[in-house]
């Protein structure tokens, strides 16, 4: 009897089910061991391949697909190291639940734990970080073998999507050979009709309704994820106090300005809330949260049932989602107590923010989300960019605001951003990203290839030569300035244009900050991965935040 190819047939049916169900989209580093499952994906022209040579940048790049579809993205290494280094997109994918297929190949067991060279033991490497975790063992060939393999495509897909979504890892043992034999192939037929062999359907959030005191001095508190547990949004009866990457920064209760607010002497005193209602995860401004203590009551709305209380304050937890009725007639002078405050600061921020001739982050933060176009994605990295969008974006409804805030590293920037441009569809609204040179330097890596892509991304790049955020905390007064900068500022001195100039990445250095708006409509009108260059000074930018706060205050 003819020995059948199992290992070809097994990474064959493991992609025709993922197709069935849904995946379209793979990024794969180059290497041996996983050449079965590359050489599949790559055959299937439904499946959009991506190459990308550093482990940790295509796990991103994964990641921001996933992002951007809401689909997972296959991302596949060979074995050893390459695996660990898929592990700060695991996590970031855990914590932002993002679906992300993470498939590792492997060396079979009786090569395991003996010295064979690329071997380290990757059984449930990533932990509880995953949703499900399977090593099938070795591709043979069995009678069982196709509803076996399908199964477990099907599963992997579902685990990445029901309920709270998240990463999946399969660890894929093949033996030599690795390419395919010219045997016949052992058969594993599909469902009729391109059907999926177990289809899953989607987990909906529970609802819970609950009623509201309309007369209390209430607020809603928005952070990322509350735009999936609001149920009846337009129950907004409360001031709103939404981060941007909520999702719910718009519409005539929206506070953008609540950072300078409570920064302003009596104001937050005189404005305790008597009951907050609280969406999704906490809001990027340390002063809310320390202002919202256990003193205040709180209701929390937990998106797919996780504890998002750091502060340990909550008095009600609802996992799920929400449908809020409000009893009673509205405070009207709380609520215009709040909204013309909104309106002073606003005004405050954004004459002060017109008031400086040379490039402030905050205005970049402002101007770029007030300028792209609607149902543009906006990534902002962590750090001070994301605290620059909170502290001066002003409400608007149709801009998609997108940040790796799960576990708010910056691990992977460049990738996640260059991930959503490549499952944006030609004509799409444009993907920008507003990163610091420390978090684009973190991830040069993601750049390698990526002018030759076909993608659409501009970064605005804040280059203040080092870590500004640390200028904003206790270590910049407790230290020396030459001990601060060595552990701290950490400036890099890189050429940045140079370095985007060895990756054919066009860019463009903006020192006016009248000409940032006129800089970004002409890099995407003119499309491909570019950079807008935008120096700062980590100083002034210290001193400037104290001018709009000082501004803000000024105008109450």
């Amino acid at each position: 009897m003819t020995e059948r190819d199992a290992t070809t047939a097994f990474a064959s049916t493991l992609v025709d089910e993922w197709i069935r169900n849904g995946v379209t989209h793979a990024v794969v580093s180059p290497g041996s061991r996983s050449t079965p499952l590359a050489l599949a994906l790559a055959g299937r022209p439904e499946i959009h391949l991506d190459v990308v040579l550093d482990e940790r940048s295509a796990a991103f790049l994964a990641l921001g697909l996933g992002k951007a579809t809401g689909r997972p993205a296959v991302v596949l290494c060979t074995s050893g190291s390459a695996a660990a280094h898929i592990h700060p997109a695991v996590i970031e994918a855990d914590h932002g639940d993002v679906p992300l297929l993470v498939c590792t190949a492997d060396r079979p067991p009786e090569l395991r734990d003996s010295g064979a060279g690329q071997t380290i033991d990757q059984h449930r490497l990533y932990g509880a970080s995953v949703r499900w975790f399977c090593d099938p063992g070795p591709p043979e060939d069995r009678p069982d073998a196709g509803p076996f393999w399908r199964t477990l495509a099907s599963r992997s897909v579902a685990a990445t999507v029901s309920g709270r979504p998240g990463p999946v890892h399969l660890n894929l043992p093949f033996r030599e050979p690795l390419v395919p034999t010219g045997a016949p192939l052992v058969e594993a037929p599909g469902r009729a009709g391109g059907a999926p062999w177990t289809s899953s359907d989607p987990s909906a959030l529970p609802v819970t309704a609950i009623e509201l005191p309309a007369g209390a001095r209430g607020l809603i508190v928005a952070g990322w994820g509350a735009a999936r547990s609001m149920a009846s949004p337009r129950d907004r009866t409360w001031p709103l106090l939404a981060d941007p990457l909520s999702g719910l920064r718009s519409g005539p209760l929206a506070i953008s300005t609540y950072e300078a607010l409570l920064r302003a002497p009596g104001f937050a005193e005189a404005h305790r809330p008597d009951i907050v209602l609280r969406v999704g995860a906490p809001v990027t401004s340390k002063l809310v949260n320390q202002w919202l203590d256990p003193g205040v009551e709180q209701v929390l709305v937990d998106p797919d049932g996780r504890w998002l209380d750091p502060q340990h304050a909550a008095s009600r937890r609802i996992a799920g989602s929400v449908a809020i009725t409000f009893t009673g007639d509205v405070d009207p002078a709380w609520r215009d107590s709040w909204l013309d405050a909104e309106k002073r600061a606003r005004d405050a921020i954004d004459a002060t923010l017109d008031s400086f001739d040379s490039p402030f982050d905050g205005r970049v933060a402002r101007d770029v989300a007030a300028a792209l176009p609607a149902d543009a994605t906006l990534f902002v990295a962590s750090s001070m960019p994301v605290r620059e969008l909170e502290y001066c974006m002003a409400a608007r409804p149709d801009l998609r605001v997108v940040a790796n805030r799960g576990a708010n590293g910056i691990d992977g920037t460049v990738s996640t951003v260059l991930g959503l441009a490549a499952a944006r569809d030609a004509g799409a609204p444009p993907v920008v990203g507003i990163v610091g040179d420390l978090a684009f330097l973190h991830d040069t890596n993601g750049l390698l290839g990526s002018a030759r892509r076909g993608l659409d991304a501009t970064f605005v790049l804040l280059d203040n030569d080092g870590g500004g955020i640390f200028s904003f905390l206790p270590q910049a007064d407790a230290l020396e300035p030459a001990r601060f900068e060595t552990l701290f500022g950490t400036p890099q001195g890189v050429d940045l244009e140079a370095l985007c100039g060895l990756h054919d990445i066009a860019v463009t250095r903006v020192t006016d900050p009248a000409a940032l708006v006129p800089a970004l409509h002409d890099s995407i009108v003119a499309g491909g991965v570019r950079v807008l260059r935008v120096p700062t000074d980590r100083a002034e930018n210290v001193a400037r935040h104290r001018d709009l706060w000082a501004a803000v205050a000024a105008a109450l």
